[in-house]
């Protein structure tokens, strides 16, 4: 299968390749993800947070790229008197926040929206990367976040952590940058601009120190044969409990004590 941009999203895509955001996603849980996979289920949830990153996003791939975006999206962009919703006008601001920055304007120069695929742990993978610059030696991936100094419990490290390592981005700049040296063989640097949803928006421009990535493919390395026996049917899959569909999937069997809600 060659992918475009047309289908790089598809269903099809999805069960040929493997991407980081579907291994995260099993890893959250492998009930959820299957289930969606296979045209069983779909999530309910407000798709506004993924809209907005998205409207950030193709503002900087082209001109022709975000007025598509528009067009495509057009009712949850827009409301009835044809003025962009509160959610959106913030992302105007998230924008210009950039846009207005003379550091990022001088390192997001290159290829952008680069869809990239190789083999990776005997498997194949697809990658869509934001920024590309093959002669100097880079890419970045541009991300949107409620604050860039909040603080998340991660039950991978065991400590309170960033957004970055939250949302597995260094997992994210690790594979693509595997990816990426496969392919061109060279070495590439991840760079990470991270702009915020608050007024005015925060913006910052993120490195990852290299001993990083050794442990992110390491654990890769170790949990992809587990989560591709559940992709392939060949290992029941566990259901989280947490998300929407282990919600709407529930069923009592017990009793549990009080000091047990603590844990859900």
């Amino acid at each position: 299968m060659e992918l475009s941009k047309k289908n790089y999203y598809s269903n099809d895509a999805d069960w040929q390749f493997m991407s980081v955001s579907q291994f995260k996603s099993f890893q959250e849980c492998e009930a959820s993800t299957l289930a969606r996979l296979k045209g069983e289920w779909q999530p309910e949830k407000d798709k506004t947070a993924l809209l907005v990153g998205n409207y950030v996003h193709s503002y900087f791939e082209s001109n022709e790229a975000h007025e598509e975006f528009i067009e495509e999206n057009r009712n949850s962009i827009l409301k009835k008197d044809g003025t962009e919703r509160a959610e959106f006008v913030q992302a105007i601001d998230m924008i210009e926040a950039l846009e207005y920055d003379e550091f990022f304007k001088f390192v997001y120069q290159g290829e952008k929206e680069i869809i990239l695929t190789g083999t990776l742990f005997n498997t194949e993978w697809k990658a869509r990367i934001d920024c590309f610059n093959q002669e100097k030696g880079y890419f970045v991936d541009l991300k949107t976040t409620r604050s860039l100094g909040m603080r998340y419990y991660s039950e991978k490290y065991r400590s309170y952590v960033s957004f970055v390592e939250k949302y597995n981005y260094i997992l994210q700049m690790a594979v693509y940058k595997t990816l990426l040296e496969q392919k061109y063989g060279k070495e590439f640097t991840p760079y990470i601009f991270a702009v915020t949803k608050e007024s005015p928006p925060d913006i910052a421009a993120i490195e990852i120190y290299p001993g990083r990535f050794d442990f992110e493919m390491k654990l890769l390395e170790q949990e992809l044969p587990h989560v591709l026996k559940v992709k392939y049917g060949e290992v029941e899959p566990k259901m989280c409990g947490k998300c929407e569909y282990c919600r709407q999937h529930k069923k009592l069997s017990g009793f549990i004590e009080v000091g047990d809600l603590l844990e859900m």
